[in-house]
């Protein structure tokens, strides 16, 4: 985030637990000031997203990080339901996947993903990624805050 700007809520939808573990290892060593948030399937995502049921306290994501293959509900149908949505469609989303399908690269672009990742099998190069797009999408980019 910028200098002077609460610090950011991400959401990260990921059902592997070693992929969790790796995103919040890169996010804890990073630069940001941020908050990273964990739901494991695609459901749990909307109902934080939404503010419902158990998530009715949660903060608005700042930025979505999203994995495609989860339980309940695909990860395509999170990003469509977010982006037809008008009090979440400006919320930026990354898809960050192990898929290298130009099916699902095109279906995500289709559904107005902001930026599609695949993740690197690597523990390090993920975890290199990770801070890159922390860097990036929280440092660099000027995040829509103004509709928390």
């Amino acid at each position: 985030m910028k200098e002077g700007e609460p610090s950011a809520d991400v959401l990260l939808v990921e059902d592997n637990p070693g992929d969790i573990r790796l995103v919040t290892e890169a996010f804890a060593t990073g630069d940001s000031e941020s908050t990273l948030h964990v739901t494991k399937d695609g459901i749990e995502a909307l109902e934080f997203c939404h503010r419902r049921g158990a998530y009715e306290n949660a903060p608005r994501p700042d930025l979505v990080v999203l994995d495609l293959n989860l339980p309940r509900k695909h990860g395509v149908e999170v990003l469509e339901e977010l982006k037809s949505d008008p009090d979440l469609m400006t919320i930026p989303v990354i898809v960050l996947t192990s898929s290298e399908s130009r099916e699902d690269m095109r279906r995500s672009y289709e559904c107005y993903a902001n930026a599609y990742v695949t993740k690197p099998v690597d523990p390090t190069e993920f975890i290199e990624t990770i801070q890159s797009l922390e860097t990036f999408w929280l440092s660099v980019v000027r995040l829509p805050t103004w509709v928390r």
